[in-house]
């Protein structure tokens, strides 16, 4: 379905849950979101693995795993959802949710996402976050891609649902400028694109380089980068597989105007490296510029 200039898809709304907190969640949704679960996303012998880091997201947990079960696929895969050493109510999430799930005491989500690859049965492993909602042809789209010859990782787009002080319209605009700085990047340094709410890559080339087990931001890219080596990094821009949150980040930069104008500034800083060859280094130890 083809998103308005004014408003987020309609089939979102069916994810929309009331619900502030753990306490809130009636148990009709856990029964609802669990038998799908079993009928379908909990193979045996999965193809794919679903994994998911997830830090003190009782009140959006659900939500994910409910549009994930909703995945309209004949590629068998499971879920697994890793608690990140959580101090609210998401591990209680987890315990009525019929799917594998693991915690890791390390904080970061590069610790996490490592546990959940090392646990995943499957072949190719797409990461998730546990804050957004997944369009029903997601999975077999992204691995559709994984699968083209040489390709060893896949990145989608994503786009923020509106909120008060958030008009659609707005982060329309917003979005349309961070895909074509997303276009810009991945002539050369598609890593930079690559972030761990829609990213795919083939799991016998993810554990011969590992996450970064360091609480440092960045590493999804950080696996991205290491990939390269084995293959070709795609992205798949199809706006019908656009993964949707909640504007959360641009909420840290204050208003909508702030972050464009951070987003701007730190992309004409870089502007003339992005044709130039990525330099080499050490993803596990180098830091963030």
């Amino acid at each position: 379905m083809r998103t308005s200039v004014f408003n987020a898809p309609r089939w979102i709304e069916q994810y929309e849950f009331p619900f502030t907190n753990y306490e809130t969640i009636p148990t009709h949704l856990f029964q609802e979101v669990n038998q799908k679960l079993i009928k379908k996303c909990q193979s045996a012998a999965p193809l794919v693995s679903v994994v998911i880091a997830a830090w003190n997201e009782e009140a959006n947990l659900l939500k994910t795993i409910a549009s994930l079960a909703d995945m309209d696929t004949q590629i068998p895969f499971e879920i697994i959802v890793v608690n990140n050493n959580s101090t609210d109510r998401t591990q209680d999430v987890l315990d009525r949710l019929a799917l594998k799930s693991l915690f890791q005491p390390i904080q970061g989500c590069g610790a996490a996402r490592q546990m959940g690859l090392e646990a995943a049965a499957g072949e190719y492993i797409l990461l998730a976050d546990a804050d957004c909602i997944y369009p029903n042809n997601w999975l077999s789209e992204m691995v559709g891609l994984l699968k083209q010859p040489g390709v060893v990782c896949v990145y989608g787009r994503y786009s923020f649902i509106p909120e008060k002080s958030y008009p659609r319209w707005q982060l329309f605009l917003f979005e349309k400028l961070k895909d074509s700085i997303a276009n810009l990047r991945h002539y050369k340094h598609p890593y930079l694109n690559t972030l761990g709410m829609s990213m795919g890559f083939i799991k016998s080339y993810a554990l011969q380089v590992g996450f970064v087990l360091r609480n440092i931001r960045g590493e999804d890219g950080r696996m991205c980068f290491d990939l390269m080596k084995f293959g070709k990094v795609k992205q798949l821009k199809r706006n019908s597989t656009r993964v949707w949150t909640k504007p959360r980040t641009l909420q840290k930069d204050g208003t909508l105007l702030n972050a464009f104008g951070l987003r701007v500034r730190k992309e004409f800083k870089r502007f003339t490296s992005l044709f130039k060859e990525p330099r080499l280094h050490d993803t596990k130890t180098s830091e963030n510029d």
